[in-house]
């Protein structure tokens, strides 16, 4: 009777082993990555908008994150026909994977009648994020010109989502 009860142990002991197993697998997934390991990349969408009173007919910004956590991984065009085409930036930055800050630029020699004028996407820019926290989006419009040349008041504003 003695090896009976012995064989009832060890078999309470296995089921609880097992019991405890699956309890730490199931908990461990919903914790935060241990210091140190970095967190599973991630990938947004940066909309920019440039807004004017005047004619937009050219601009120019920078963007980059305060934590430099995020890569530019590429850059499309604007939402008016005038801007529909990507703008300029350095590609060879992007394609290196080396672009934690961008500048990009834009600009239309279209007749005034064709070019936007108040909250217009200028640029969408995709990126990809390391690290767990939110990104801290710094943008600043560099420059806002009229199709004569001449530096006009603008804002510049951007909307995030979740890339693809």
């Amino acid at each position: 009777m003695s090896r009976r009860i012995e064989s009832h142990r060890l078999l309470g002991r296995i089921v609880a082993c097992a019991l405890c197993a699956a309890l730490l697998a199931t908990t461990a997934g919903s914790q935060e990555p241990a210091r140190g390991v970095a967190a599973a990349p991630r990938f947004a969408v940066v909309d920019v908008y440039v807004n004017s009173r005047e004619p937009l007919a050219a601009w120019q910004f920078e963007l980059a994150e305060s934590a430099g956590l995020m890569q530019v991984v590429g850059i499309e065009g604007g939402e008016a026909d005038v801007f529909a085409e990507p703008p300029y930036y350095d590609r060879d930055a992007v394609q290196d994977g080396a672009a934690d800050r961008i500048i990009v630029a834009g600009f239309s020699t279209e007749r005034i009648a064709a070019l936007p004028i108040g909250r217009t996407r200028v640029a969408t820019v995709h990126v990809r994020l390391g690290g767990s926290a939110a990104p801290d989006y710094d943008l600043r419009l560099v420059a806002a010109g009229a199709p004569d040349g001449s530096s006009i008041d603008a804002d510049i504003s951007l909307d995030t989502r979740s890339g693809r």
